[in-house]
């Protein structure tokens, strides 16, 4: 089975985030592959074990994804893919992303393509969706379980809470939800071996591909941080004049009643 992932290089979830120059502060900040990305790499390794075949992580972004192309490999992934748009545009975003990512794989004849639900700095969740629009397959989302039997396959989605069983067949786009797996960690064997590994680094020029093709259909208009919260007020005295208090502090202070 020909399968794929796709991963995004984001923020450390315990990073602070700091503002500077209207842009996001990233001198001397630890990044990580997307948490959301780590539940679609151990499927990947997962269904590649029990079916065959091989499994290639590709990611859209700089040299330094490098560092976490090589974790996935460490997972035990078998190859990985850095298109290196840097040098190439100035501004992406989510139609760049898709559009890079399905432009590579048109002619890969991937059988089960995967990712993350969401990534945890944007947020948007629009990539997995995009590529497969592109690539004309379907594609389900937030998915917490995946069986596949022959060219069948049966998933297991989150829709708020509850679940949702869809019956889908290969070829395949699927992002990954939290509850999916519980994805493993790099062991020293897996690490040692990972240098080994193919790691293969593209540029637009080699998919045909101009910066006009890829540019970005959203602009961003400011980035800031959000305003402190003022410390909460503990109301004393007798309830009914907390109520009384209350009352009057919603209607004077937050203008809510």
């Amino acid at each position: 089975m020909n399968i794929f992932v796709l991963m995004k290089r984001t923020f450390d979830t315990e990073e602070k985030i700091s503002i500077s120059g209207g842009k996001i502060n990233e001198d001397g900040a630890e990044f990580i592959i997307n948490p959301y990305d780590d539940y679609a790499i151990e499927e990947a390794i997962r269904v590649r074990d029990a079916q065959g075949g091989e499994v290639t992580v590709v990611t859209v972004g700089s040299e330094e994804a490098e560092k976490q192309l090589r974790t996935a490999l460490a997972m035990g992934a078998d190859k990985a893919v850095l298109i290196n748009i840097e040098d190439d545009v100035e501004n992406s975003d989510q139609f760049t992303t898709a559009k890079v990512l399905a432009e590579f794989l048109k002619d890969k004849d991937a059988d089960l393509i995967l990712g993350g639900n969401v990534a945890i700095d944007g947020g948007s969740g629009q990539v997995g969706p995009r590529v497969a629009e592109l690539l004309g397959i379907p594609y389900v989302t937030t998915i917490t379980k995946l069986d596949i039997n022959g060219s069948t396959v049966t998933v297991t989605r989150d829709v708020e809470g509850d679940s949702e069983i869809v019956e889908t067949s290969l070829p395949l786009l699927v992002t990954a939800q939290q509850g999916l797996n519980d994805p493993r960690y790099p062991s020293l064997p897996g690490i040692m071996k990972a240098k080994k590994k193919p790691l293969e680094e593209l540029e637009l020029d080699d998919l045909d591909l101009e910066e006009d093709d890829i540019e970005a259909k959203t602009k961003t208009i400011e980035i800031y941080l959000p305003p402190k919260k003022e410390a909460g007020r503990v109301l004393q005295g007798e309830i009914a004049d907390q109520v009384k208090e209350l009352v009057q502090l919603l209607h004077r202070e937050a203008k809510v009643v």
